[in-house]
C-alpha cells in the first residue's frame, strides 16, 4: 500500500515523447558537469556482490537485500543497496590517486521501501568517490564539495531552460549548512523530516550534516550504516520542492570512515560482528584510501528538474492498485 499525494490542479508537464527528450538532457548534462566539477572518470561497477564480502550497503541495518544463490559459483550473491563501499575498494584497485575519483551508474532494488511520491522500490543514481588527504577530512571540504555539486545540479537546470523553454522549475544555488543538531536546537518539537522541511522551505537549499549518531534528544536525525559515512563528516543535500510542498532529498555523501571512526561507529552501533568482514578488515589496517563520495539520485534529480508530482513519471518501476489509480484520475503519467 503507497501513500499517493495529489497537488491541487496538477498536470504532467511534458507528454511522453518530450519527457524521454528532457530526461535524456538531464543524465547526460548532469554527469558530464559533474565529472569535470569533482574530477571522477566513469567506471562499471556490479550490479550484485557476493553475500560474505560485506561489500553491500547495510543501510539502516533493517532493509532485506534481494538475494539468490550462484550455483557455478558456490556462493549467494545480494543486489546491490549501493556502492558505497565498493567504490572504496574500487579506488585502491584501479589505482587512483589523490585528487582523482570516479562515478558509476548504481541501480538497486529495496524491496522494503515504503512506497510514496518520492520513494520507489527502483533506486537509481550516480554512485560517485575521490580520493583525499587526512588534512581534507574536515567540515569544510566537505561543504565545499557539497557546494560543487549544487553548482552542477543548477547549471543543469539552467541548460534545461534554453533546451525546453516551457521549463520554468527555478532552483536556488545558495546552499545553507547546517549540522543536525543545530537544526534539532531550532525545532526541538518537531520529527526529523519536519525540521527538514522548515529548513528547506526558507533557505531552498541546504545541507544537513553530522548524520548517524545520536543527538541530545537521544534519537539520530536519520539512519546511517556505521562502516562509511564518518558520522561526524557527513551530510544530506536537500532542495525545496514547490510542487509537493516538501524537502526532496537529492544526495547523501561524505567523507568516509578511517580506521579510528570505523572502530568508534561499529562500537556504537552494536555490529562488531562485522570487523571480521574482508572489508572491514582492510579499513582497520588502514589499506584502503581516505575518501570522499556520495550518490545521486537520477530520478529524483529528473522529478524535481521536470516539476513531476510523481517519480514513476520519470521512471518505470512497480505500484500498487491504489496508486495506480489514484494517479490515473489524477492526470499523473506514470510510465
Amino acid at each position: 500500500m503507497s501513500k499517493l499525494f495529489v497537488p491541487e490542479n496538477y498536470s504532467s508537464p511534458l507528454d511522453i515523447y518530450k519527457m524521454q527528450k528532457a530526461i535524456s538532457f538531464i543524465k547526460r548534462t548532469f554527469q558530464d558537469s559533474l565529472s569535470r566539477a569533482l574530477n571522477l572518470k566513469r567506471v562499471s561497477a556490479p550490479l550484485f556482490v557476493t553475500e560474505g564480502s560485506g561489500l553491500n550497503d547495510n543501510l539502516n541495518g533493517t532493509e532485506r537485500p534481494v538475494s539468490f544463490d550462484v550455483p557455478a559459483v558456490g556462493e549467494c550473491a545480494e543486489v546491490v543497496h549501493s556502492l558505497a563501499k565498493w567504490k572504496r575498494m574500487a579506488l585502491k584497485e584501479y589505482h587512483f590517486y589523490v585528487g582523482n575519483g570516479l562515478y558509476t551508474d548504481m541501480n538497486a532494488i529495496r524491496r522494503d521501501e515504503e512506497l510514496d511520491n518520492i520513494h520507489s522500490i527502483y533506486v537509481d543514481q550516480w554512485d560517485w568517490e575521490k580520493v583525499i588527504t587526512r588534512e581534507e577530512r574536515t567540515l569544510d571540504y566537505l561543504i565545499d564539495t557539497a557546494q560543487r555539486i549544487v553548482d552542477v545540479i543548477c547549471d543543469t537546470n539552467e541548460a534545461l531552460h534554453g533546451e525546453f523553454p516551457e521549463h520554468n522549475v527555478s532552483l536556488s544555488r545558495k546552499m545553507f549548512a547546517i549540522t543536525s543538531q543545530q537544526l534539532e536546537d531550532m525545532y526541538p518539537d518537531m520529527t526529523s523530516k519536519e525540521r527538514e522541511d522548515a529548513i528547506t522551505k526558507e533557505h531552498r537549499t541546504v545541507l544537513i550534516m553530522q548524520i548517524g549518531g545520536k543527538l541530545r534528544s537521544g534519537k539520530p536525525h536519520d539512519g546511517r550504516a556505521p562502516d562509511y559515512d564518518d558520522w561526524q563528516l557527513n551530510g544530506d543535500i536537500l532542495f525545496y520542492n514547490d510542487v509537493l510542498g516538501h524537502a526532496l532529498e537529492l544526495s547523501s555523501m561524505g567523507i568516509r570512515v578511517d580506521a579510528e571512526s570505523l572502530d568508534r561507529q561499529l562500537n556504537e552501533r552494536g555490529c562488531n560482528e562485522r570487523r571480521s568482514l574482508p572489508f572491514h578488515q582492510k579499513l582497520l589496517k588502514n589499506e584502503l584510501p581516505l575518501t570522499v563520495g556520495g550518490g545521486i539520485g537520477q530520478s529524483r534529480l529528473c522529478m524535481l528538474m521536470l516539476g513531476c508530482a510523481h517519480i514513476g513519471e520519470v521512471q518505470c518501476s512497480i505500484w500498487d492498485k491504489d496508486t495506480l489509480e489514484g494517479c490515473r484520475s489524477a492526470g499523473i503519467r506514470l510510465l
